[in-house]
Parts: C-alpha cells; sequence; structure tokens
C-alpha cells in the first residue's frame, strides 16, 4: 500500500509532464508553420527561380491552423479572425510613436544604386515583371516621385484669409530644405503657376484679399533637376516636373465638364484628332498678357525650363531623362505636358514618363494612340477604392467598357493611358474600414499602401517602413488606438505668432526671398547642380 502510494503521485508528474512538452512542442510547430506563411507572403518571387514561393491560397488550411492556434495557446478572440490576422506584424501601438531619438526606426529604407537598371524602373519595357511583385528598387522610386508632389500639397499656402492665398510659402531654394527632401538630392528650378479664373472647382480660386501677390494665379508645382551624386546613383540626369492636383473626388464630380477641346492640331489624321478634357486643357494653356504670373501659360512656362534643363545637360554630354508626376488634376496635368515633351523635344526621344497618383481619364482615343506614338511610358498608381481615376464620365465609361469588342474604337470615349498599379486601401492594418471615398484618393495614403503592397495577393509588408503617422496629415484614415490626431498637419496657430514685447497675437510679415515675385523676364541663368 505505500508502495502504491508513493508511485501513483510520480505517475500523475509524469503524465503533467508529458503533456507540457506535447503542448510546448505544439505551440513550437504552429509558431514555425506561422512564421514560414508570413515570410512566404512577403519574400520577393523575382528572388525565388526554380521555387515561387506564395502566400497560402487555401483559406480552409489557414482556418484549421487558427482553431489549433485558439486549441492549444486558448485564444478566446472572435473565431472569424484568420491566422494572417493573428500573427500580423509590425503591430504598431501609441507607444511606437512617442519620441525616443536615435532609437527609432528610420522611414525610409537605404537606397542602392539603380543605374544599371534605370531604364526598366523609368518604363521602357512598360515595367513588365517590375509591379508583381512590385520590385523593391522600383517602389523606392515611385515613392521619391510622390514625395515631389505631395511637396507642393505641404507648402501650399491655401488659408483663404492669407495675402498669399494660392502661393508657396517657401521660396523654391529653400522648398526640399523645409519639408526635409534635400535627401532625394533634386534641386528646384522653376515655380509653375497657372491661371485661376478659368471654369475649375471653387478651392482653385485664390483669397478675395490676395493683393499682394496676385489675384489670378495659382501656384501649381514646380521643376526640378537631380544633383551629380543622385544623377550617379540612377544612372542619368533626371529632369522632375511635380504638380498638385485637387483636394477632394467630391469636387471632381460637381465641377469638372466632360467636354473636349482639340489638344494637338499636328496630330490630326482625318476624323482622328486628339482631344483632351476642357478644363484640364484650360488649366494648362490659359495666359494673359494682364496678368503678372501667367503671361505665359502652364505649358509655356513647364516647356522653356525643360528645354534649357536639356540643351544644358545634353551639351555637357549626359544622358537626361524626363519624369513628370503629378496627383489627380496633376496626374492629367503630367500627361499632357509629357505629351508636348516627348513631341517637341527630341533630345529626348524614348525618355520620357509619367507616374501619376490616382489620375482621371484625361482624352480620347487619338490622345492614347498618339502619346503611344510618342514614346512616352506612364506607369498610373491607382487604389481601387479612388473615385477620380473613374472620371470624367465615371456612368457612361463604365457601360462602354462593358462592351468593349464594340467600342473600343470610339474616338470620343475616355481613355485611360498606360500601365496601371492596382492598390487597395483596406489592404492596410492601420487604416479604419469604414473610411470615406475622400480619404482613399488622399495622396499620402496612396503612398502608404504603396509602401505596404508586396504583390495583388499578398498581405500589408511588414517591413515597410514609411511613417505611418503621415497618413492623418490631412485625413481621418487611421485607427483610433494608434492616437495619431485626424488632419494634424497645419500652420502653428494657423499662422499667427505671439508679439512678446506687446503681447499680441499677429500674422508674421513673409521674409522678402519668400515673397513670390513675378516671372522672370531676362537672362535665364545656369543653376549650379
Amino acid at each position: 500500500m505505500e508502495k502504491s502510494l508513493v508511485k501513483t503521485p510520480l505517475r500523475k508528474l509524469r503524465r503533467r509532464r508529458t503533456k507540457r512538452v506535447w503542448r510546448l512542442k505544439q505551440k513550437l510547430k504552429l509558431a514555425w508553420k506561422s512564421i514560414k506563411i508570413r515570410v512566404r507572403s512577403h519574400l520577393p518571387g523575382f528572388l525565388s527561380t526554380k521555387k515561387r514561393l506564395t502566400h497560402v491560397q487555401s483559406q480552409n488550411q489557414e482556418q484549421e491552423l487558427a482553431q489549433v492556434a485558439r486549441k492549444i495557446c486558448k485564444i478566446t478572440n472572435d473565431s472569424t479572425k484568420s491566422l494572417a490576422y493573428l500573427f500580423q506584424l509590425p503591430k504598431y501601438s501609441a507607444a511606437d510613436f512617442l519620441d525616443q531619438g536615435d532609437l527609432m526606426t528610420p522611414a525610409a529604407s537605404p537606397r542602392e544604386n539603380v543605374s544599371e537598371m534605370w531604364r526598366e524602373l523609368h518604363g521602357s519595357k512598360n515595367w513588365e515583371n517590375l509591379l508583381d511583385p512590385l520590385h523593391p528598387w522600383l517602389r523606392r522610386e515611385i515613392t521619391k516621385y510622390g514625395e515631389f508632389v505631395e511637396a507642393v500639397y505641404d507648402s501650399l499656402d491655401f488659408d483663404p484669409l492669407s495675402e498669399f492665398c494660392g502661393s508657396s510659402r517657401y521660396n523654391r531654394n529653400k522648398l526640399f530644405e523645409e519639408l526635409g527632401l534635400t535627401r532625394h538630392g533634386y534641386k528646384v528650378t522653376k515655380y509653375i503657376y497657372a491661371m485661376s479664373h478659368v471654369d475649375v472647382p471653387q478651392w482653385f480660386l485664390s483669397s478675395a484679399v490676395g493683393e499682394t501677390w496676385s489675384k489670378d494665379s495659382n501656384w501649381m508645382g514646380f521643376v526640378a533637376v537631380s544633383g551629380d551624386r543622385e544623377s550617379s546613383r540612377i544612372g542619368r540626369r533626371d529632369i522632375v516636373v511635380a504638380w498638385r492636383g485637387t483636394v477632394t473626388p467630391t469636387e471632381w464630380f460637381m465641377d469638372l465638364r466632360t467636354s473636349k477641346e482639340p489638344f494637338d492640331c499636328e496630330g490630326e489624321h482625318g476624323k482622328n484628332v486628339v482631344k483632351v478634357q476642357s478644363g484640364f486643357f484650360s488649366i494648362y494653356n490659359s495666359k494673359s498678357e494682364l496678368t503678372r504670373y501667367n503671361k505665359e501659360s502652364a505649358a509655356e512656362q513647364t516647356m522653356e525650363e525643360v528645354k534649357r534643363l536639356v540643351n544644358f545637360f545634353k551639351d555637357r554630354g549626359e544622358e537626361v531623362s524626363l519624369t513628370v508626376t503629378g496627383h489627380s488634376l496633376g496626374g492629367a496635368l503630367a500627361l499632357m505636358n509629357a505629351y508636348e515633351a516627348a513631341r517637341d523635344v527630341p533630345e529626348l526621344s524614348g525618355n520620357v514618363s509619367v507616374i501619376s497618383f490616382g489620375a482621371p481619364r484625361v482624352g480620347n482615343l487619338a490622345f492614347k494612340e498618339r502619346l503611344n506614338s510618342l514614346g512616352v511610358k506612364v506607369l498610373r498608381v491607382v487604389n481601387k477604392q479612388d473615385i477620380v481615376p473613374k472620371l470624367p464620365g465615371i456612368v457612361f465609361n463604365k457601360v462602354l467598357n462593358k462592351l468593349n469588342p464594340i467600342t473600343s474604337r470610339l474616338t470620343w470615349v475616355y481613355r485611360h493611358v498606360g500601365t496601371q498599379l492596382k492598390l487597395d486601401v483596406f489592404s492596410s492594418p492601420y487604416i479604419k474600414q469604414d473610411s470615406d471615398l475622400a480619404g482613399c484618393h488622399n495622396l499620402e495614403v496612396y503612398l502608404h499602401v504603396l509602401d505596404g503592397f508586396h504583390r495583388k495577393k499578398s498581405g500589408f509588408r511588414v517591413n515597410a517602413r514609411r511613417d505611418v503617422a503621415s497618413v492623418n496629415k490631412s485625413t481621418d484614415m487611421l485607427l483610433d488606438h494608434l492616437r495619431i490626431p485626424e488632419c494634424w498637419y497645419q500652420v502653428a496657430h494657423k499662422g499667427l505668432i505671439l508679439n512678446k514685447q506687446t503681447g499680441r497675437w499677429v500674422k508674421p510679415v513673409r521674409a522678402p526671398e519668400d515673397i513670390p515675385s513675378p516671372l522672370w523676364t531676362g537672362p535665364k541663368p545656369i543653376y549650379s547642380i
């Protein structure tokens, strides 16, 4: 009897130990399976030659693993959540946005030397085999151009009470320094202005109190060129034209006209007249001798500077490319700009590309065919929840697309141009699932989703580096538990400063170099790069 009393607890201890070991093995086995699944879903496909690693396509397998995980780990969460959700990394919290100085992870990855494949990255082969999966070098280049466009938004004075409403808050020599973009290695050489009296949405009009700088014009973008170090990294001298766009897609829906105007008289071939949407055409080509900033149209300002830079660097024996980028309305202007550059600057033959974000349709079939014949390469980055790329003629064009075999040759239908990179806003684990349409059109949201995109059928990249807080610059798209204020990007105290001597809050006086000056009509200087 004493013997049995001694053996019984030992057997229980052995059973308990065996059970603990089994449970631990199961947990380790499950963890290893989950790691392999997550790695396979994010590992670039172009790194694998014999065996292409992809994410787990069987939802049944994923659900079974999730059930095992809950049973072993005693997880009591919603049973509908998948294993990918349970093991999603990284998971930001509000603490990750507290300033920890140099201990914080950089918001951008190191940039490699891409000089050996710059033509492919610039679209020489229409980005074939670079979009799915998205090549990391191409992702960084697209992000760079998107940040140039975002710089125009960030530095635009759109306060209707400001006497400088519609202008840039900084002069061109300070723009990148003020916005922290000097790391890209470009220098702004010229600002672009467009007329504001044409038929455009209400937000585009200048302030009613704008007596100092202009009642007729608005700042729309800039021309920049890569410096020596950046040119060495990317394999050529890169000229960039960045165009900003609209504020909300509802303004497009209400204000844009659907009529077309002839764009290129030289491109006429019988009935196939190259035409573009009339509102885009007016913004791009309007000018008046009575204005200070638009004695030349936006088109003329841009082309004059592009030709000057091309001639200057070609005379030095350098390879030169032109990259035109824009968001929303800016994407439409970028297409017309690239069209003219490819047509009128033969030195750029084959080296003209467009990177657009959330851009609408611009022209008819003749415009598309002529743009293709000129060798312009177009990459359209589109969020599938964004309504603007479906404009103009959202309903009409949608119906005609269903009848594509019949309507594909209709010359009066709006056409998209180029290669599409389609993103999904709700693929991000940090975005509210009930976000509004206006937020889906926001450029910072585009750049955030782009940074997390790997391929169509995989989740958000676990090693995405771009600052998540930027999403809420001018939206309320981030999850509430991150505690990032909505629309947080604004001038301190809405532009007022405290005069400590008098104790009054006053509007600051702009530094002389930051006050917009009329277009220079004298000899054009060659800026040191």
